[in-house]
């Protein structure tokens, strides 16, 4: 992400709790079709996501969650797949040369924040199951090209990832503590789970069979069962 100055708005922070149901219907700002909201977002995700935030370089699309009242509930962000992790590519079953050529289909969630000050039940899940069955049509509407499969790397010493199972992502495996700088294994990062779900999949709101490219191997999701029950991705 490249840096930019955010600016620290003023915003509520009373507590918000309950059943998910008394906060629907939820409303999800696609923040290129809602740019007022862009600054709001921006600060938020800067001052409470554990890695901070700039701002994403290349395509991207940004999502601000609010409830029925307007209060603000949580950010995502999607944007470019990894250039290579093995754990995904060798789940996908692809070669060098259909990576090189499909990645476009893969979207990265970078960022996830639900905030601080919110507790609601299944909030998370609900959240990334709705995203999930939408941002196909917004990549495609923003960029002219559809994604496929969306990835996230969940830190494993931080965070369970049980909101990306709850909402039908698979564990593939884990990365290796390594960065991309990092030519001679000597530049420790935390080893991260590696989880994907296919969009096909999020629409049919079930799991069922992968492919992030034409010419990628399709993967009935139960192949990947054992490294899900294995590891808290």
């Amino acid at each position: 992400m490249r840096h930019k100055q955010i600016q620290k708005l003023a915003h509520r922070t009373e507590p918000i709790s309950g059943a998910l149901r008394e906060l629907q219907p939820l409303q999800f700002l696609e923040l290129s079709q809602a740019p007022a909201a862009g600054p709001v977002f921006d600060s938020l995700l800067h001052q409470y996501h554990y890695l901070s935030y700039t701002s994403p370089v290349g395509q991207n699309v940004k999502y601000l969650v609010r409830d029925r009242q307007g209060r603000d509930l949580a950010c995502l962000v999607f944007g470019a797949a990894a250039w290579k992790t093995q754990p995904r590519d060798v789940f996908i079953g692809w070669t060098v040369a259909q990576r090189q050529a499909h990645l476009a289909l893969v979207a990265n969630n970078s960022r996830f924040l639900i905030l601080p000050w919110v507790r609601v039940p299944e909030l998370a899940s609900h959240i990334l199951g709705r995203v999930a069955r939408r941002l196909a049509a917004d990549w495609q509407a923003r960029y002219g090209h559809p994604v496929r499969l969306l990835e996230t790397f969940v830190e494993r010493e931080r965070f369970r990832g049980g909101c990306y199972r709850a909402a039908n992502w698979i564990c593939v495996g884990q990365t290796q503590g390594r960065t991309r700088q990092d030519r001679h294994s000597q530049i420790h990062a935390p080893v991260k789970g590696v989880a994907s779900v296919s969009l096909r999949n999020a629409k049919k709101r079930r799991p069922g069979r992968i492919s992030a490219g034409p010419r990628g191997r399709a993967l009935d999701s139960g192949e990947s069962s054992a490294a899900a029950a294995a590891m808290a991705c």
